[in-house]
């Protein structure tokens, strides 16, 4: 339905002639998936085309992109409520995940699980979102309109009012801009956060803790204190991630707070008015206790006017006049009033608990426990800052900075910079608490000197004050990974560490990346590190009664770790969960799985069920770990792995290659170690090779015994979600399509390599895991891909001729240069839009 409207919309637009030379390509596609003549006549019919016609041909499969986005989350949302109807609870969920966890260790087994469980998101600002702001809101208000129309309690003409406003809102998607004409700001970024916090998760956080409270005991749940923990906590690099952005600064990082404490304190002052103004028990049904008398009575005494008028508006209703008391202190701490406002969510939780212990104390346990208590549970989560904000910076730049004040010598501007933020965060924590900006991640820690520095620089922070810090090192490349428990039994030796941990209850946080080992040494090499890495860090933790958290800075893209969050918490090593998993969301992740209340909801459940499941001990006596049975397996393909990559040794003739624009770099430098894992990732997304999900890894697969590898497949749950990755990305690669895009480096021998590793790779990871051909197991994503494939196919015809413009040496003027740039950054948003990834 969505892609007609779209085809009236272009014809009514742009024409009849634009709408058919659409459709002649679309059919020419689908056809040239088994017909070659049909793939040569759409390369014809796109040289043919003047590059303007190129660009509106290619808006018009972006557009489409991004309808059938919405149709598909629009499908997964719908079934998700019908499958939420049945008589059992679904698979993964949080009502079925306490059951099987209760049968197996009890009540005071799955209390005990609860007691120390937390989920910690992390959004970041990566730059893996194509779309512009503007064409995802387009794209949410066609949502809305597709909601009302699928809606069988609408009327008739509700319905037809709903299609009208969904032609307008394809219309306006078709009109809108698909590219940013200036650069994207860091507040930008920041705002785009701030609507997933307002459209989903603040709504999602409760509806969560709900579901879990009725699966532990469902008959009195809301009538009842609650027997869910608050288990949530959401954190943010956006506005604090700083590592090769010099447009990140402290003025910057103290504003992206001052953004989230406004959006989460005005829900808060919503939520608090709507609640109270529907609390209308008055005082002979449900008399006030003592304590809130009293607070009544404070409020008398410091604001007579304020209470009186509440007083006159609420007569008898005590917990009312309370209640919207309460929510007017709430609009004073956004406002900045500081003799109303509250000092910290603390002071706003006692209140709100003394209403509820009041309620309670009356016989009104409903009123007390229901949508009360969901307030609690959003203050406990959220606080006045929303995010904790996490700061992050290369260790590099500590080691410059360090350098020149043990040295007096003048200080730099990078110098400046990292001890204005010092004092940037130690402003926030006077102002909204430590926890709102404590964490500060080192990327690149090598040893020890690159902790300890931060801790100096500390306390060198402009305006004198040193912040409070948990100082995280992120473990990035292979060998990094090996040294990290070396390092890690060194930072304890430092004072700062020592007295962090006497205070947090010996909890210590370690990162752990994955897209620069992948890069490294590719998806099955930097897999097995990563691994290694988790089980030495487990085993060096028990050694020094350590509460360890291991952070996943895990990409969206398979090639940097992407893939299902629920499976990757089940293939972590033995023990190293422990009730508490932290990973970061990144770029178009965080729509994907955000934007929409009903998926959001179902993903923090899964993820939730993932984590309690793999917390729980073991029923009996563990056999021999997997990663222990098959180690001598996975050093055999590990090895063979590495050597096919050394032995193709693509750093230098790849960085020529120039796939897409020139990608970001950490540095001047023009080699692959220089160039972010994003771009990386990116460009081989755009040419349809997704290289980075695979390479290396049919050699390795190659080089072991074929009834070893199935046996590991079907017993390690690393190695069996390491394959379905692979799997995945090797469906979305498309050889033919790839191959035009190789030729455009002129380097045939290292095209042939790279298409013999895919064949081999598809043909090995096919035979392991007994499939007849790929996604044999998964229906509907493979349908999915295979839908999507030839639509894909013409936006890359079009990405083609775009980058033959670009490279071409003669005969181009300006102005087409212009265009072919334009059609080029076009096709790169609707490949991603096809895709549903880019880096």
């Amino acid at each position: 339905m969505l892609g007609e409207l779209l085809g009236q919309v272009v014809s009514e637009s742009g024409g009849k002639k634009l709408l058919r030379d659409v459709e002649l390509l679309r059919r020419s596609v689908i056809r040239g998936r088994g017909e070659a003549a049909y793939e040569r006549k759409a390369e014809k019919l796109v040289a043919s085309w003047s590059l303007e016609r190129a660009e509106a041909v290619a808006r018009a499969f972006a557009c489409y992109f991004h309808l059938a986005n919405l149709a598909e989350e629009h499908h997964r949302a719908r079934v998700l409520r019908e499958r939420e109807q049945g008589p059992k609870p679904l698979p993964e969920s949080l009502a079925a995940t306490v059951t099987e966890l209760r049968s197996r260790h009890g009540e005071r087994g799955l209390l005990k699980l609860l007691s120390d469980f937390e989920v910690h998101p992390v959004f970041t600002a990566h730059p893996t979102e194509a779309r512009r702001r503007a064409v995802v809101t387009a794209i949410r208000r066609a949502g809305d309109q597709l909601g009302r129309l699928d809606d069988p309690k609408r009327s008739a003409g509700e319905r037809l009012e709903a299609r009208r406003r969904l032609v307008e809102e394809v219309d306006t998607l078709w009109r809108t801009g698909q590219l940013r004409t200036t650069q994207v700001q860091p507040l930008d970024e920041v705002r785009s956060v701030m609507a997933v916090f307002d459209e989903t998760l603040f709504l999602v956080v409760p509806e969560l803790y709900r579901a879990l409270d009725r699966a532990l005991s469902p008959s009195d749940s809301g009538r009842r204190p609650p027997l869910a923990p608050p288990f949530l906590r959401f954190g943010s690099w956006v506005g604090g991630d700083r590592d090769g952005n010099s447009s990140i600064t402290a003025e910057v990082t103290a504003a992206t707070l001052l953004v989230q404490s406004e959006h989460v304190l005005l829900a808060l002052e919503n939520a608090t008015n709507r609640i109270g103004r529907a609390l209308t028990a008055d005082a002979m049904t449900t008399p006030a206790s003592p304590a809130l008398r009293r607070r009544l009575a404070a409020l008398r005494s410091a604001d007579p006017d304020r209470h009186a008028e509440l007083e006159k508006r609420s007569p008898s209703e005590q917990h009312r006049q309370f209640l919207l008391h309460v929510a007017d202190r709430i609009r004073a701490t956004r406002v900045g009033d500081s003799m109303r406002a509250f000092r910290c969510a603390d002071d706003l939780l006692h209140d709100l608990r003394a209403t509820q212990a009041s309620l309670a104390a009356a016989g009104a346990a409903r009123l007390a426990y229901g949508e009360l208590q969901h307030v609690i549970w959003q203050v406990e989560t959220f606080g006045f800052h929303m995010a904790e904000l996490e700061v992050r910076q290369h260790s590099n730049v500590h080691t410059r900075a360090l350098a020149e004040i043990r040295s007096g010598a003048a200080r730099s501007a990078e110098t400046r910079e990292v001890l204005d933020t010092m004092g940037a965060i130690a402003s926030l924590q006077a102002r909204f608490g430590p926890d709102a900006c404590r964490r500060y991640v080192v990327s690149f820690t090598r040893d020890v000197d690159d902790l300890a520095a931060v801790y100096e620089l500390a306390g060198h922070a402009t305006g004198g004050t040193a912040p409070s810090l948990d100082v995280i090192p992120l473990f990035e490349t292979v060998a990094d990974l090996r040294r990290s428990p070396s390092v890690m039994e060194a930072m304890l030796t430092l004072d700062p560490v020592r007295r962090r941990l006497a205070h947090a209850g010996r909890r210590i946080e370690v990162m752990l990346g994955y897209s620069d080992s992948t890069k490294e040494v590719g998806p099955l090499s930097a897999t097995l590190a990563l691994y290694e890495a988790q089980a030495a860090l487990t085993e060096w933790a028990a050694g020094h009664r350590i509460r360890l958290t291991l952070f996943h800075g895990r990409g969206g893209a398979l090639g940097r770790g992407g893939g299902p969050a629920n499976r990757a918490v089940r293939a972590q090593a033995p023990g190293s969960v422990a009730g508490h998993f932290k990973v970061t969301e990144q770029g178009e992740v965080i729509f994907a799985r955000y934007g929409n209340r009903a998926i959001a909801r179902r993903h923090l459940e899964q993820v939730a069920s993932a984590v309690l499941e793999a917390s729980a001990p073991p029923r009996s006596k563990p056999a021999r770990p997997a990663a222990e049975r098959f180690r001598g397996l996975a050093l055999q393909v590990d090895e063979a792995s590495r050597a096919w990559f050394v032995q193709v040794s693509p750093i230098e003739e790849l960085s020529r290659l120039r796939i897409a624009s020139r990608p970001a770099r950490r540095s001047g430098g023009r080699g692959i170690e220089d160039l972010r894992a994003i771009p990386w990732v990116f460009a081989w997304s755009q040419m349809r090779l997704n290289l980075p999900g695979w390479y290396g890894l049919g050699s390795g697969l190659a080089a072991a015994p074929l009834i070893d590898l199935k046996r590991a497949y079907a017993s390690w749950p690393l190695f069996n979600a390491l394959l379905d990755n692979a799997e995945m990305s090797l469906a979305k690669t498309d050889r033919r399509i790839a191959a035009r895009y190789l030729d455009l480096g002129d380097n045939p021998e290292l095209s042939a390599l790279l298409l013999r590793e895919y064949d081999l790779t598809k043909e090995r990871v096919l035979a392991v895991t007994g499939h007849q051909r790929l996604l044999e197991d998964r229906r509907v994503l493979s349908w999915a891909i295979e839908l999507r494939n030839p639509y894909v196919d013409a936006l890359s015809h079009l990405q083609l001729r775009a980058l033959r413009a670009l490279r071409a040496k003669k005969g181009s003027g300006a102005r087409d240069r212009l265009v072919a740039e334009r059609l080029f950054q076009l096709t790169v948003n609707g490949v991603a839009a096809g895709l549903q990834n880019t880096g």
